[in-house]
């Protein structure tokens, strides 16, 4: 072979060698632009997004299908009287800067979550932990006030993760955590990049390198995408996903979150006070056209406050099925025969105002005129939210595992029934699975017979991906886009 076949093979070779070697970076749009970085500092969720199980960790750890993993801690054991939880730390953890992990380490990390001037987001939900004790480097305990059945979730809540004293006042803008990925650098208005840390105690991701790229609008993320300047998006807008659909060169992941989508009904106020009414209501809603009109089809329905993909979840959306003439008949059962009018706030987000139209179309059908009131952000939590000045709102709630709010009689929508607030508070005291899921779905079944609100969908997480990667999170049942599982594969 003379020199210059020998070189074009060479090159061949080297060609075909980098066509089959796998990529170890990837670039991830987001629409949202974190304010900080400090996940126990903010309540944004694209903080999360960024950090969570990927800079930084809890001493538990939500897996993709909302259970409590270790983390942290790679063990634990509960008193029998649950108010004393015992944890076992791993050994040899260290945080980004070369600092070694210990139990001191989680005994700041609480304190400084619960000390007066702490603008943890979650405060109220760390409030039953009386005292963290020391026992050695490698065994911390942690003595509650009452018994926290949600304890071991919360603690896996990016609100709770582990900081360091050395560290935690430059975590908003310089975090530094015990993840497999660290912080390398944040170019604000553009993107964030992260970079696998060499010494994780963990295993190690497949990833070496991970940049989240900020795009707000649908058009330009799109562009991005087809353009692969970006090699996929968490939650794209549903409206656009046909662009994508029959692409051989992505995939779509379509998932639930924890974002339970409902027609929020002020209780306390007349006529909602009266059941028939609320059932009169439940049965004019038609979910399916409120799906396909808000969501664009993508929306799980659901019938109680639930999120579907939860092993508590109780499908209950038969409760009140879609039914013109029973909703008529109801309402002339609670006196009134000619319907009522009312008035339907608007927040400003697309899924709210869209359900809102469609609504008002399906409840004008038995009666029921509503007067659409679109509103602003800070209008809506000042009047709706904190003033409870309204007949009806939708919303979606995105807090894990927030059935609790239904036992809150001061709660905006204003539900007062002693017997979900006895099983709540029995719930709150239980740490037995089976009897935690017993209790959750009594309280789902009671909300929903009772129509405490209407139940829309679940919010869909929408997800748009390079066809060669896998590992991503179908449903979203934390915040948070986690990288570990993330690889790409011919």
């Amino acid at each position: 072979m003379n020199k210059s076949l020998m070189l074009a093979a060479a090159g061949l070779l080297l060609a075909t060698g980098a066509a089959l070697a796998q990529p170890s970076e990837i670039r991830i749009g987001v629409a949202l632009e974190p304010p900080a970085l400090d996940p126990t500092a903010g309540a944004a969720e694209a903080i999360d997004v960024v950090v969570y199980q990927n800079v930084f960790e809890g001493l538990t750890s939500i897996d993709r299908t909302g259970a409590v993993q270790p983390g942290l801690a790679s063990e634990w054991t509960i008193s029998e009287d649950g108010l004393t939880y015992s944890f076992t730390l791993r050994d040899g953890v260290t945080f980004h800067d070369g600092t070694g992990f210990d139990a001191e380490d989680v005994k700041f990390t609480f304190e400084r979550l619960l000390a007066e001037d702490s603008v943890n987001a979650q405060k109220p939900l760390y409030e039953p932990i009386a005292a963290v004790t020391v026992i050695d480097p490698l065994q911390v305990e942690f003595t509650l006030s009452r018994p926290d059945g949600l304890f071991l979730f919360n603690l896996g809540r990016g609100d709770a993760v582990i900081v360091a004293p050395e560290s935690a006042a430059n975590n908003a803008s310089e975090p530094i955590g015990t993840g497999p990925f660290a912080f390398v650098q944040w170019d604000r208005g553009s993107r964030v990049v992260l970079e696998q840390y060499g010494p994780y105690w963990g295993e190690k991701p497949a990833l070496t390198r991970a940049t989240y790229r900020f795009i707000s609008d649908t058009a330009t993320m799109t562009n991005a995408l087809l353009a692969g300047d970006i090699d996929g998006t968490n939650n794209f807008a549903p409206e656009a996903l046909a662009v994508f659909e029959g692409n051989a060169q992505f995939k779509i992941l379509v998932g639930s979150t924890e974002g339970e989508t409902i027609l929020a009904t002020n209780n306390r106020k007349e006529p909602f006070t009266e059941l028939k009414v609320r059932q009169a209501m439940a049965h004019a809603l038609d979910r399916a056209e409120i799906i396909e009109g808000a969501t664009y089809g993508y929306g799980v329905p659901i019938g109680t406050h639930f999120a579907p993909h939860h092993p508590y979840y109780l499908d209950l959306t038969g409760t009140y099925p879609h039914d013109e003439e029973k909703a008529r008949a109801l309402l002339a059962e609670a006196g009134h025969p000619d319907g009522f009018a009312a008035t339907l706030k608007l927040p400003p987000v697309a899924y709210a105002r869209l359900s809102g139209q469609i609504i008002a179309s399906q409840f004008a059908r038995v009666g029921i005129r509503l007067e659409l009131i679109n509103m602003e952000w800070a209008q809506w939590l000042e009047d709706v939210f904190a003033n409870k000045d309204f007949d009806l709102t939708i919303i979606a709630h995105v807090e894990p595992f927030d059935i609790g709010i239904y036992a809150d009689p001061d709660y905006y929508f204003g539900y007062d029934n002693p017997e979900v607030q006895a099983l709540n508070e029995t719930l709150n005291a239980t740490t037995d699975e089976a009897e935690r899921k017993r209790l959750a779905q009594q309280i789902e079944t009671i909300i929903a017979h009772d129509a405490v609100n209407g139940y829309l969908f679940e919010l869909p997480q929408t997800g748009v991906w390079n066809a060669r990667l896998e590992g991503m999170w179908q449903d979203a049942p934390i915040e948070g886009v986690v990288l570990r599982d993330i690889h790409w594969v011919d």
